[in-house]
């Protein structure tokens, strides 16, 4: 570890802030941003206020940066992700986070604590992972989902009540939501009984389908368990019960247990074929379209975290 800290120690810090984060906190928090300034011998940047703005910084910083660092939420980290991979110089940085926001799903697969302050020790003392992630269309991820969920974080995002309050309201969007036939076709893939196959194509009138690569949503949503950093595959499970007893099973849901009694895949590339199909990627709302794929990028980015910690999730010591 100490090679590691050193050798981060040494190399250009770049941090990307989210100013609109957490309810827009980020300005009343000035002992943070002291702690952020005196610890890190680089640059901290929160002049993005949109999507495009923050993927557009960070695409210019990977120019010279080593270390790049998403300070904020789920959508955040997605954004600077992709800037990082418009670079074209992802291999040579080195990816960090600290918390800021009201989602933090990526962070926990990794090991990190919620808290900013104490997340900051792993940028320069953490270790340096190595992880797959997902490509939803053109947009990059840990995790993704089709159906329900995608439709209430686009609820959510027509209103203007922000955090774990808007996501409840927004939730009503669940009940109503039809559950119409779909056509899912998976590449190199294993079955849910375990069995390899290079092509298989199922259909299905799933409520939900959640596609990962991390193993949580938003508010420490244990939602793919058997989901694993390293593994080279898409982690699939598909949600087929109305959204009635999906409500009634939803403490099973949280914690994980149900995902285990539900059809589940494994696959390098996938397709869903249907009708508005609403799809989100890292708690972003991509819109309504009646196709989308989704790969596997192994071995994508080098990442800052708690090896210990991240160890469950994981299939390999580095």
């Amino acid at each position: 570890m100490d090679e590691i800290k050193n050798t981060v120690k040494n190399k250009n810090i770049v941090c990307l802030i989210n100013p609109l984060a957490a309810n827009n906190r980020w300005k009343r928090r000035k002992r943070l941003r002291e702690e952020l300034m005196r610890k890190l011998p680089g640059s901290c940047l929160d002049t993005p206020r949109t999507k495009d703005e923050t993927v557009e910084m960070t695409r210019s910083v990977c120019a010279e940066a080593e270390v790049v660092v998403a300070v904020g939420g789920d959508g955040t980290i997605a954004d600077v992700l992709q800037g990082i991979f418009e670079s074209s110089r992802k291999d040579q940085i080195i990816f960090g986070v600290i918390p800021f926001g009201s989602g933090n799903a990526f962070r926990k697969s990794l090991g990190l604590p919620r808290s900013p302050f104490k997340a900051i020790k792993y940028l320069l003392e953490g270790d340096c992972l190595t992880i797959d992630l997902i490509q939803v269309e053109d947009r990059i991820a840990g995790f993704a989902s089709v159906g329900s969920t995608a439709a209430v974080t686009g609820e959510k995002l027509r209103h203007s009540i922000p955090g774990l309050i808007g996501h409840l309201l927004a939730a009503r969007k669940l009940l109503f939501y039809k559950r119409d036939e779909k056509i899912l076709e998976f590449y190199d893939g294993i079955d849910e009984k375990g069995q390899k196959f290079d092509y298989l194509e199922v259909s299905s009138r799933f409520l939900d389908c959640v596609i990962g690569n991390t193993n949580y949503f938003g508010y420490s949503w244990l939602v793919a368990p058997e989901a694993r950093l390293d593994d080279g595959y898409l982690d699939i499970v598909l949600f087929e019960m109305p959204p009635l007893l999906y409500i009634l099973l939803f403490p099973l849901i949280y914690f994980g247990f149900l995902q285990k009694k539900l059809r589940h895949f494994k696959a390098k590339e996938m397709v869903i074929k249907g009708k508005n199909l609403d799809i989100q990627y890292n708690g972003e709302y991509l819109g309504a379209l009646d196709s989308v794929r989704v790969k596997i990028l192994p071995k994508a980015l080098k990442v800052l975290g708690n090896r210990k910690k991240a160890a469950r999730f994981m299939i390999k010591a580095e």
